[in-house]
């Protein structure tokens, strides 16, 4: 359903903007910072310095807010979305997103562009959608991996150097990764045949796993093509190489084409055990750990975004989209 501009200028709207996404561009460029501040709808808050506080921040301004925008990448989004969540307001808030950071996934499979202003007169004029997201113990994403890409994710953070050149720069763990032998037990899902199922177990010494309902890692890279965002299931795909033949066959996996060679399940909600096993959600690193739980939650946020953009990733078609409150 495509919001009205006047329908949207009736609602509190606050934007929330991370001074530190973007290699702090947003601190660094006056010029560009007052250009957007005057562009943004609502009011605007940009003094968190921690995720944390991004957390805190948006519990605090969901008690009156009725659209909560994050400013920033997927880091930002996911502190926002955690706020929300913790607020247990989601099913009450809109979320809108305008891109400002080095990793902008989680928009691009919203449909929405890149550039920060023209990404804001969706805040108005964006399709309302309604989408899953998922939970990766006891933090909200659209994404998350377990395996050698989190690992990658972990060294970057540990380093100084921003952006794009610090992944590639820590993308050097990848060749030294070490696969261990790892279980899966998936509830309530489609396996790789296409059969139903109640409970499956798989083994695997997966170099990576990908999971999530959103389609993107940043960079564009379409890390999950078979993804939805409103199928009320989990998408589940494994990498079972060795790292030198998955950087041969990264053009590939890039743009999503050996995706569809790989095993690949559905599920609502997937358990993985194994020893250290690196993880990440949103491109933010988790942690090591013997055992992860993901589950999906089905419907848990209305998102401002662009319908015909995002028509290859959603189910739900448009006549069937709920329609806004005045």
């Amino acid at each position: 359903m495509k919001l009205t501009q006047e329908k949207m200028l009736n609602k509190n709207l606050v934007c929330l903007i991370n001074p530190l996404a973007a290699n702090e561009r947003w601190k660094r460029r006056k010029r560009l910072r007052e250009e957007l501040i005057r562009r943004l709808p609502g009011s605007c808050l940009d003094t968190p310095r921690t995720k944390d506080e991004t957390v805190e921040m948006t519990k605090s301004v969901c008690a009156q807010a009725e659209v909560v925008v994050a400013v920033g990448g997927d880091g930002t989004i996911a502190d926002v979305l955690q706020g929300i969540f913790e607020a247990k307001r989601n099913d009450q808030i809109i979320f809108g997103v305008v891109p400002f950071g080095s990793g902008n996934a989680f928009r691009e499979s919203l449909g929405l562009p890149r550039n920060p202003f023209k990404a804001i007169k969706y805040l108005s004029e964006g399709d309302l959608l309604t989408i899953d997201l998922i939970q990766v113990e006891d933090r909200i994403a659209g994404f998350a991996s377990v395996g050698s890409t989190a690992a990658v994710t972990g060294e970057k953070l540990r380093h100084s150097i921003p952006g794009l050149i610090g992944h590639l720069l820590a993308a050097r763990k990848l060749l030294f990764y070490k696969r261990q032998p790892k279980v899966l037990e998936l509830y309530e899902g489609i396996d790789e045949k296409g059969g139903n199922f109640d409970y499956l177990q798989i083994s695997s010494k997966f170099l990576d796993c990908i999971i999530g309902n959103t389609n993107y890692f940043g960079y564009s890279w379409l890390v999950a093509p078979q993804a939805r965002l409103d199928d009320g299931y989990l998408d589940i795909t494994l990498f079972e190489m060795p790292p030198l033949l998955y950087i041969i066959l990264f053009p590939l996996i890039y743009f999503g084409l050996l995706q569809k060679k790989l095993r690949h399940f559905k599920a609502k909600e997937v358990v993985i055990n194994g020893p250290n096993l690196d993880i990440q959600y949103n491109g933010e690193y988790l942690g090591a750990r013997d055992s992860v739980r993901i589950k999906i939650l089905p419907k848990a946020l209305k998102v401002l975004g662009n319908r015909r953009k995002a028509a290859r990733f959603l189910i739900q078609k448009e006549d069937e989209q709920e329609k806004p409150s005045a």
